[in-house]
Parts: structure tokens; C-alpha cells; sequence
């Protein structure tokens, strides 16, 4: 038997191996075509957490954008209110009032037809304005105010309206700032986790415990992850809250008396004229053609200039100037300001091109759009949403864009729109509309707290209506990425160079309105993770 089986194998010995070989190979090539598999499978697994990751980054970095800009809101609002004081114009005319009914006490027929006339008005300022008891007591020691009744009417005018509309500019440029500034550190921090992991220990010091300096400000990889940069970058908002708001405030002053100037405070206002005299206003504003309005520049009211950088940081607190000589003539205690310089310019070049990139988005064709997009949706909610909502309420049930269920369509949404005026139209006294804006200041500057969530009503119906501010973002956040890591690295390796820290010249913002927002901002995020995963290399888990 067993010589039998020797020599059935001897003679089928080249069929056996042959038959052996083909199911060894196709073991193995089994065995390869299921790791390949298996590896793809995996890399898409990782893929796809990965961009789910860089979108829950992206939505969270919205959500702290709103939040940021609704916490520096209440110091703007502030700032605008001291600088505009309607409730004191609002107070003397009172007390011309009541000086008026003194004197006319002994004709009733004078004073009946004084209470005809404006104070109607003048309670309506009072009633709905906010104001506080300590605004409207007088002092006996001040003297009388020597302006005229139709002095502080037109004074009142032009400072209601100009308080209102300085809110609406600063808020829309507001918003956007904090949107420019965590979105650029949101995408930094984003790429030094993704080059963390791209990097991991050696193999030997993987399950090992190290400890790091982080009291070193060299310490951090790259500028994504360098608190003070980042704490002086998010400063310079300070410069729109404190300095920048008052240039605007300027400008828009000056165009309030240039429209609104020739307007009684007694005369009738129609809605359409309303809406007439707001657009002539935001068009001296921005500029009166779409052409004027990519010319304005609104860089130099949300950034100061280079020469002025180093003053916002001292002033605002960030960076504290060595204490001057306590001995004025000593010769060698002098020179404090060599030494405020050379501290700030010691680590002053992530942060320069921080700026740089900013100044170019704020510069852009797409920042003046989402602006205009912003300002248009504000002036609507305001104009159409309260003042004719109010004053105009039969107007406002038949209009079209009162309609809440169908698609809105503002009054003034578009500067280049014609308003048709229709005759017989209700008219409304400005000085009873001027009581509405005053009102809506406060609620445009107002912050209240919902379910333990900040709410400003003008914010959000902006955020929900101009979706191109969301794609603006997402441009940002993808912006850069090749630029970014290449830094970043080079950051690991050896100190930056000059040559390593250049503006942001170029950034393709203009893509934001070339398609659906929501597929931009897909393809957008897409795009962002397609170049992390393609500069650097990341291991499997």
C-alpha cells in the first residue's frame, strides 16, 4: 500500500506541485486583495470622520463667531449712546415745554393748542425710549439750554437717526470682523492638530509620559497654538469698538444732514418716502453705483494703521509699557519707548501675518458684498420690519414683504432700487417716526438672553438671511491651507524667516456667489481637507 501511494506521487508529483502552487498564490492574493480592502475601507472610515470633523469644527467656530460678537456688542452700543445723546435733547425740550405751558397757564386756548402740537412726540420719546429716571431729572443749578425749540428738534433729528444707522454699519462690520478672526485661528488650530497627529512620538516614547515647557512662548508648534498671538490678534477689535465707530458715526452724520436735513419734524413722511430718504443715506454712505461701492474702503474704520498697531495693544491693555524713570534727568532711564518697541517686535511676525491676511479680506471685492448683503437685510428689518410695522400698520398688513410664511422681499434690500410713490399714501409725522428709531437703537444694540443664549434680533435675522456670510467663512477657513502647513512646519524646524511671513495676497474669496451657498461651502470644506490629507501624512488608527 505504501509503495502504491509512492508511486501514484512519483508519477502525478508535477500535478501535485502545480496544484499547490495555485492555491498558494491564491491564498496570497487573496489575503492582499483583503487587505487592500480592508485598508480602504479603513481610509475611508478615517476619511469621512475626518470630514466630519472639519465641519462640527467649521459649524462651532460660527456659533463662537455670534457669541464673540454679540459679547463686544454691549461696549459698542455704549460707546454710540455716549457720543449720542438723544434722551438729554429729549429732556430740554421737555423743559422748554413746561416752560411754555408756565408761561401760557393763563390762556387755555394757548395751552390746549401747545399740547396739540408736540406732545404727542415728545411722549413717545419718553415712554418708549428706555429712559431711566436719573436721565430725565433736572438739575437746579444748570442753566437753561439757550437753543430753540426747532434747534433741538432738528438736533434730535439728525442725532435719533444718526445714533440708529451708526449702530447698523458698526454691527454689520462688527460681524464680519469676528467672522475674519476665528475663522482664520480656527483654521490654524485645525491644521496644528492635523499636523500633531501627522507627527506622532517615536516608538519607543508612544506609551511614555513626557513633560512640556508651556511656559515657553517658543514652546508652541505653530502660531495656531500661540495664546498671546492669538490674544493680540483678537485685540484689535478693540480699535473698531473704541476708534473706528466714531469715523463712521462722522460719515454717516453727515449724510443724515444732507437727506434729512431739509425735513420738518412736523411734516408728513409716507412709507415710500421713508424708504427714499434711508436708501439716499446708505448710497452718500457706500456709494450711490456698484462701482462706488467696491471703491469705499471700510479697512481704515475696523484696523488701524501699522503705525498706530503698537499703541492699540498698550491702550487696550494688552501689552503694559515698561514704568517710566522715576528720576526724569537720569540719562540711562530714559529711552522707554526703544524698549516698548523692540518687546512687541520680538514676536511680531505670526502676527503680522495675521493682519496682512486680514487687511486683504477686508479689502476684497466679497467683503463689501457680504457688507452690503448684511446692511440691506438690517435697513429692511428696521425700516419695514418696525418703523412702518408700527407707524404704518394697514400698509403693512397688504405689503409683501410683511408676509412671514412666503419669501421675503425688503423695501430696501437693493440700493439700486426705484421706490414708486403712490398718491393718497398715509403720511406719519418724522418726529413720531423719529420716536420709533430711537426705540429700535436700543433694540439694535440690545443683547438679551434666551434660554441662556445671547439673542440680538438684528444679528439674527441677518445671519439667517445672508447665507453668503456663512460661504464667506468657509472660503476663509479653506483658504490657505498649502501656505499654512508649509509654515507651520517650517515653524518646527528652524525660526521663520522674512521671507516666510507674506500677506495673503490672492486669497480666492471672490468664489463665494459663483454657486449654491450650500454647496459652496461642501465643496469648500471639501477642498480643505483634500489638501491637509494631501501635505501631510496621517497614520491609521
Amino acid at each position: 500500500m505504501i509503495s502504491a501511494t509512492r508511486r501514484w506521487l512519483r508519477r502525478n508529483r508535477n500535478g501535485i506541485a502545480i496544484g499547490a502552487g495555485v492555491i498558494g498564490a491564491t491564498y496570497l492574493a487573496g489575503q492582499y486583495i483583503l487587505g487592500k480592502i480592508n485598508e480602504a475601507r479603513d481610509r475611508m472610515q478615517m476619511d469621512r470622520i475626518a470630514k466630519e470633523n472639519i465641519r462640527r469644527r467649521f459649524e462651532q467656530n460660527q456659533t463662537d463667531c455670534t457669541m464673540t460678537a454679540l459679547a463686544l456688542l454691549p461696549t459698542l452700543t455704549e460707546n454710540v449712546l455716549e457720543q449720542l445723546p438723544v434722551e438729554q435733547l429729549t429732556n430740554e425740550l421737555q423743559q422748554k415745554k413746561a416752560e411754555r405751558l408756565a408761561r401760557a397757564s393763563e390762556g387755555r386756548s394757548e395751552a390746549s393748542s401747545i399740547h396739540d402740537g408736540d406732545t404727542v412726540s415728545l411722549a413717545s420719546f419718553q415712554t418708549g425710549s428706555f429712559i431711566h429716571a436719573s436721565q430725565i431729572q433736572t438739575d437746579p443749578n444748570q442753566p437753561p439750554s439757550r437753543r430753540t425749540k426747532a434747534q433741538l428738534w432738528n438736533e434730535l433729528k439728525i442725532t435719533s437717526i444718526t445714533r440708529a444707522f451708526t449702530l447698523i454699519y458698526s454691527l454689520s462690520l462688527l460681524i464680519i470682523l469676528t467672522r475674519i478672526q476665528l475663522n482664520l485661528l480656527g483654521r490654524l488650530n485645525y491644521l496644528s492638530s492635523v499636523l500633531s497627529l501627522a507627527n506622532p512620538p517615536p516608538p519607543g516614547r508612544a506609551n511614555s509620559i513626557s513633560l512640556e515647557d508651556h511656559d515657553n512662548d517658543n514652546a508652541a508648534g505653530g502660531f495656531g497654538n500661540d495664546f498671546e498671538t492669538n490674544r493680540k490678534y483678537l485685540t484689535f477689535s478693540w480699535y473698531l469698538l473704541h476708534r473706528g465707530y466714531g469715523q463712521i458715526l462722522i460719515k454717516v452724520r453727515a449724510a443724515v444732514e444732507e437727506v434729512f436735513g431739509s425735513v420738518s419734524p412736523n411734516e408728513g413722511v409716507s412709507a415710500a418716502r421713508l424708504s427714499d430718504l434711508v436708501l439716499s443715506v446708505r448710497k452718500i454712505v457706500e456709494g450711490n453705483t456698484e462701482q462706488e461701492r467696491y471703491a469705499t474702503r471700510w479697512l481704515p474704520y475696523i484696523l488701524p494703521p501699522k503705525e498706530e498697531e503698537e499703541a492699540v495693544l498698550i491702550e487696550s491693555g494688552v501689552i503694559t509699557p515698561p514704568p517710566s524713570s522715576p528720576n526724569p534727568s537720569s540719562p540711562v532711564e530714559q529711552p522707554s519707548q526703544p524698549q516698548v518697541t523692540s518687546q512687541l517686535n520680538a514676536s511680531t511676525e505670526p502676527l503680522r501675518q495675521l493682519l496682512d491676511e486680514t487687511a486683504d479680506l477686508i479689502d476684497s471685492p466679497t467683503f463689501t458684498r457680504i457688507h452690503t448683503l448684511l446692511l440691506g437685510s438690517m435697513f429692511s428689518h428696521l425700516v419695514d420690519g418696525h418703523i412702518i410695522a408700527q407707524a404704518f400698520p394697514q400698509q403693512w398688513a397688504h405689503s409683501p414683504s410683511s408676509s412671514l410664511s412666503g419669501p421675503q422681499r425688503p423695501r430696501i434690500q437693493e440700493l439700486d432700487s426705484a421706490v414708486t410713490v403712490v398718491p393718497g399714501e398715509p403720511r406719519v409725522k418724522l418726529a413720531n417716526l423719529l420716536a420709533v428709531i430711537t426705540r429700535q437703537a436700543r433694540v439694535i444694540g440690545q443683547v438679551q438672553v434666551v434660554d441662556k443664549i445671547p439673542r440680538n434680533e438684528y444679528v439674527d435675522r441677518a445671519e439667517a438671511e445672508v447665507r453668503e456670510l456663512e460661504a464667506f467663512a468657509a472660503v476663509i477657513y479653506a483658504s490657505n491651507i498649502e501656505q499654512s502647513i508649509e509654515g507651520q512646519q517650517r515653524q518646527r524646524q528652524e525660526t521663520p524667516t522674512e521671507d516666510s511671513v507674506k500677506s495673503a495676497s490672492g486669497i480666492g474669496v471672490s468664489d463665494v456667489g459663483s454657486q449654491p451657498v450650500d454647496d459652496l461651502i461642501e465643496s469648500k470644506l471639501e477642498s480643505a481637507w483634500t489638501k491637509i490629507s494631501g501635505s501631510t501624512t496621517i497614520p491609521s488608527r
